[in-house]
């Protein structure tokens, strides 16, 4: 495999940045003629050496070895072992190509360039100059001037500006994206009350009630949709139209800037175009995916997912290797739905890696506030904060606090979080977020009754010589390491709908009081440590994103008896553990939750770990009672020690046995 130390010196000969595996490719509209190595070349040469080169190189290491365990599989494989799995594979492809539906129009829009079309909109100069909205430390989008140099979102403005010297940066202003999207909004509704918003700057509609409504074809939807955006904001977008929403998404980047391509609503059609498709177009296949597929199976195109099904259901776990096929026969999600409940809302910055607790907490205010707008602007009120901060060394944590009451004020956010990130100071940071969840079934409409008592009124006793933290409501202790296998630093919230890395666990999962979260070997494992243990240190590289991101299976060999040995001595210290086995079943409960529904298994772990806090808590504070067995045991040793000091007074005694011995 190349690169099997993530791009060291060595590893490439006199070209080592050959071997890393950067995520600033040219996969990005408008970067088709950007000379992929020359990018390669200076993000390695301006990189290396650094804390996010080292975490690159971790990173790389362990999707090698993966391949490599993966590549040792597939040998192990036997010609009954392909024999049986042809089967299962044929027989599954069979049900999903029954399940296919072209009844449905989708229509995928995303605009071009948002961001820097929006800057360049207010400041008419930036108009056909290389230009991107960021800063030195961070972009969150490049026009297409600037692409052109291999600029592109995610990338260290330093290095952007090493690639096109005459790059032009202009400040975030989320205010003013916020209100261009708000318009670009209201033209969607027009062909779908219900569309999905797929981030500021995307949305899918479902135009097939339009089209049969009107009676007109699904381009000409397309095409006056564009045109009413355009009207309405002064800003260009692309259109994809398919018969599902995976291929939509693809659709509308074939055709960028301002174009737009059509799929038509035909079997043919779709395994046409699917067939040479390559796998990276598809989203949810990132990075690490594309690079296991090809180093494992040899695949490239979407095609090929086909023809080695068998492979894929031997190796991989089931749910990812049904994502694949479904892949392979264009399928993708195709439903409606009319009610979407919002698991979470969040947001988060990225800036330049610091220590001042001054612009820490100037930047928890400004996360604060724009939560509340935008948790107030959908009527969700919540439970649940989420600290989230990464260190200048990459490595992420989360702590989080479980409230009495449900909040959506700026005020109650900042209080909390400022209580979260005062018990990790002082630290170096280059990322913060806040994320809040367990929302109210009945949102904000009616405030919990003061009288009311809670069952923690129960479980809490009046032990007031207990030692209490000073901040009752904060998880500490908490530690997640960073096992992002995918740099995750765009500066845009996505929404639930994102496909994700399929081979990515999620990592970023609520804290609880002394407990943390950590990927080993591709399983997912929430930890309580003893009483005794102060403080956590983890150190080495425990990765495994994201985003189907299903898990394989036996990745490491010998993963399956070091769980077994852990589950003994989990058993020992009586400590409850959760494993996400295989990344996809609950090791407690058993319910299957694949890893692309990251915001279902953080509130998952937060009730496992809830579950077992409460345990604790009534175990401390519950009398000792001895149960009607422990007082019959204490009584039979007594009586027997009674027998043994009269025995040995009256000396010889008949045993009870011979009264049953048959004479």
């Amino acid at each position: 495999m190349e690169g099997a130390n993530g791009g060291g010196d060595g590893d490439g000969g006199d070209r080592p940045w050959q071997s890393y595996h950067t995520v600033y490719t040219t996969a990005k509209a408008g970067m088709e003629g950007v000379d992929k190595e020359k990018v390669q070349k200076v993000v390695y040469e301006m990189s290396k050496g650094s804390k996010y080169f080292q975490n690159e190189e971790r990173k790389e290491a362990f999707i090698n070895q993966k391949v490599q365990n993966l590549r040792i599989q597939c040998a192990k494989l036997t010609e009954a072992d392909l024999v049986h799995y042809r089967k299962v594979a044929d027989r599954r492809i069979v049900e999903l190509e029954a399940s296919r539906d072209l009844s449905r129009i989708w229509l995928h829009v995303d605009m071009d360039a948002f961001y820097a079309a929006v800057e360049t909109l207010s400041n008419p100069t930036l108009q056909g100059k290389p230009m991107a909205v960021g800063s030195m430390s961070m972009i969150s989008t490049a026009n297409y001037e600037a692409r052109k140099f291999g600029v592109r979102a995610a990338m260290p403005g330093f290095i952007a500006r090493k690639l096109c010297p005459e790059l032009i940066f202009v400040p975030i202003d989320f205010k003013k994206y916020t209100y261009y999207s708000d318009l670009t909004r209201k033209v969607f509704r027009i062909y779908d009350p219900n569309f999905i918003a797929g981030s500021l700057d995307e949305a899918y509609l479902d135009i097939t009630e339009v089209c049969k409504e009107r009676n007109v074809n699904s381009e000409e939807i397309a095409q006056e949709l564009r045109a009413g955006v355009y009207e309405e904001t002064g800003l260009t977008c692309s259109a994809g139209v398919a018969p599902n929403r995976l291929l939509a998404k693809v659709c509308s980047d074939i055709n960028k800037p301002n174009g737009q391509y059509i799929l038509p609503n035909d079997r043919m059609a779709v395994m046409t175009f699917v067939s040479s498709l390559p796998i990276r177009k598809i989203g949810g296949i990132g990075k690490v995916t594309e690079h296991i597929l090809k180093g494992v199976f040899e695949i490239n195109t979407c095609e090929q997912m086909l023809e080695k099904s068998s492979y894929l259901y031997a190796i991989l776990s089931q749910p990812t290797a049904e994502f694949f096929c479904s892949v392979g026969l264009g399928l993708g999600q195709k439903d409606s739905p009319q009610v979407r409940f919002r698991k979470s809302i969040s947001n988060e910055r990225t800036f330049s890696a610091t220590e001042d607790e001054v612009l820490l907490h100037k930047k928890l205010v400004e996360l604060a506030e724009m939560l509340s707008v935008d948790m107030q602007k959908e009527g969700l009120c919540g439970r649940t904060l989420t600290l989230k901060l990464k260190t200048a060394s990459f490595e992420v944590r989360t702590r989080a606090v479980t409230l009495q009451k449900y909040i959506s004020s700026s005020e109650d956010i900042l209080k909390h979080a400022k209580k979260l990130l005062k018990a990790e100071l002082p630290i170096s940071v280059r990322l913060i977020g806040l994320r809040v969840s367990q929302f109210n079934g009945d949102k904000c409409s009616a405030a919990p009754d003061p009288t009311q008592k809670t069952i923690t009124n129960f479980i809490t006793s009046g032990d007031v010589n207990r030692n209490c933290s000073s901040f009752p409501d904060v998880a500490d202790l908490d530690f997640v390491s960073d096992a992002e296998t995918n740099l995750s630093i765009d500066n845009r919230q996505t929404s639930q709908l994102d496909w994700r890395d399929p081979f990515v666990g999620n990592y970023l999962s609520d804290g609880d009081h002394q407990s943390c979260i950590v990927q080993k070997n591709g399983v997912e494992e929430v930890q309580t440590p003893s009483n005794d243990a102060t403080s956590s240190h983890h150190s080495g590289f425990t990765e495994g994103s994201t985003s189907f991101q299903g898990q394989f299976e036996g990745i490491n060999v010998m993963n399956e008896s070091k769980l077994r040995e852990g589950a003994r001595l989990n058993s020992c210290c009586q400590e409850t553990t959760m494993l996400w086995l295989n990344d996809y079943k609950c090791s407690l409960c058993g319910i299957e939750l694949p890893p692309s529904f990251v915001e279902e298994r953080l509130e998952h772990s937060d009730f496992h770990l809830a579950e077992k806090l409460q345990k604790e808590e009534s175990r401390i504070h519950q009398p000792y009672v001895p149960s009607r067995r422990n007082q019959k045991d204490g009584i039979t040793r007594q009586s027997k020690s009674k027998k043994q000091k009269l025995s040995n007074k009256e000396g010889k005694y008949t045993p009870i046995d011979s009264f049953f011995v048959k004479k």
